[in-house]
């Protein structure tokens, strides 16, 4: 009997498991097995596809408009990161404050987190209209000129910025503000009667301790960054000339506009390599500056 025990609790937690693995496996790790084998054919879903081996992933790295799109993602990032970051933590801090109804503005700033990216990419495109958006006639008050924003190739990508960050801001909050109240507050008060200043005993230890909930933040968001995809497809499409052109708008256009599903593949395979490697990379740097407390 002992020797049953075994087997039978593997059996059971197996069958506990089952609901959950079946659509992972049909739906994540099946799609990306034949993701992985479609790669290595040239297939347009017309004619019966053909092996080429590593040629898509030969033609991928000298393609220029793949290379511009890293380079327009690079710069989503660039933009986006200390952005989202900095406003999410500077929300935290003022809404750890024990303030009356705080907890009504921390549904408020959640709300967008949990609206459809599809809505959030039309209301900002309205709103930076340059024709008729808001925010022009804002600054038009103050004698300001604004500019094309999602019409100009200049102001695409930073068009798009703006608004992901806006939406995105409530998540980084959540998370900060969590980092935040797990702080135990006898630092800050032996801090103060060692007459440590706000900037002192926010730069102390605050940031220090807040490190964990930081890290976890920026490994998120950087991986949901190198996939930016909906806010560029409903807001510019890509363009305009294909200033705001990215990644994932581009395996979406080679797959299901120009029916070239082997490139495509290719074309994912090469982003999650990157994704990886960066991944990795923040959780090797990751024993330099974040603390467990």
């Amino acid at each position: 009997m002992v020797g049953d025990r075994g087997p039978r609790k593997a059996l059971t937690v197996a069958l506990f498991l089952l609901p959950g693995l079946i659509p992972l496996v049909m739906f994540t790790l099946g799609p990306m097995v034949a993701s992985a084998g479609i790669s290595l054919l040239r297939w347009d879903l017309l004619r019966p596809p053909r092996f080429v081996g590593i040629q898509n992933f030969a033609n991928v790295l000298r393609d220029p408009d793949f290379g511009a799109a890293i380079g327009h993602t690079l710069f989503f990032i660039a933009g986006y990161l200390p952005l989202v970051y900095t406003g999410g933590l500077g929300l935290a801090v003022l809404l750890n404050q024990r303030l009356r109804g705080s907890s009504v503005f921390r549904s408020i700033y959640f709300l967008p987190v949990v609206t459809s990216w599809v809505v959030v990419a039309l209301v900002w495109r309205w709103l930076l209209n340059p024709q008729s958006g808001i925010v022009n006639a804002a600054l038009a008050v103050f004698g300001i000129a604004g500019p094309g924003w999602w019409t100009d190739p200049g102001w695409a990508m930073p068009s798009i910025i703006l608004a992901s960050a806006w939406k995105d801001l409530g998540f980084v909050m959540v998370i900060l503000l969590a980092g935040l109240q797990a702080i135990p507050s006898d630092y800050y008060e032996a801090a103060e009667v060692d007459g440590a200043g706000r900037w002192g005993r926010f730069r102390r230890i605050t940031l220090p301790l807040l490190s964990s909930s930081s890290f976890f933040v920026l490994v998120i968001t950087l991986i949901n960054s190198f996939q930016v995809f909906d806010q560029v497809w409903v807001m510019t499409d890509g363009g305009p000339a294909g200033a705001s052109s990215v990644v994932v708008e581009q395996i979406v256009r080679q797959a299901f506009s120009y029916n070239q599903m082997g490139y495509a593949s290719a074309m994912s395979w090469v982003l999650f390599a990157v994704i990886l490697a960066v991944t990795v990379a923040q959780f090797r740097l990751q024993r330099r500056w974040v603390n467990y407390v």
